[in-house]
């Protein structure tokens, strides 16, 4: 996980509100809150893949990443925004 952040491989879609994503967020990343992942598998499935699955804990990037590899899309649940961050800030 931490080499596909580090070597910009796939798409960083965070699933955070957008009210929190407003407040910090990962450079150029995607936000498409959890709530809305089934309606907008069409463009999840057009995003650059692996998804790299963030949030404020891992938690709904988890719930996120089960129903996303349940239809066939290649992702991982990345964890917490901010740790996310910090391994994308060490390689710019």
């Amino acid at each position: 996980m931490e080499q596909h952040i580090k070597e910009n491989k796939g798409t960083i879609v965070d699933v955070r509100t957008p009210e929190e994503y407003r407040g910090g967020q990962v450079a150029d990343s995607v936000n498409i809150p959890l709530q809305e992942i089934s309606q907008r598998l069409d463009e999840l499935r057009s995003l650059k893949q692996p998804l790299l699955l963030c949030c404020a804990s891992g938690n709904r990037s988890g719930m996120a990443a089960q129903y996303l590899t349940s239809e066939g899309i290649e992702c991982y649940n990345a964890g917490s925004w901010l740790d996310v961050n910090a391994i994308k800030s060490q390689t710019t």
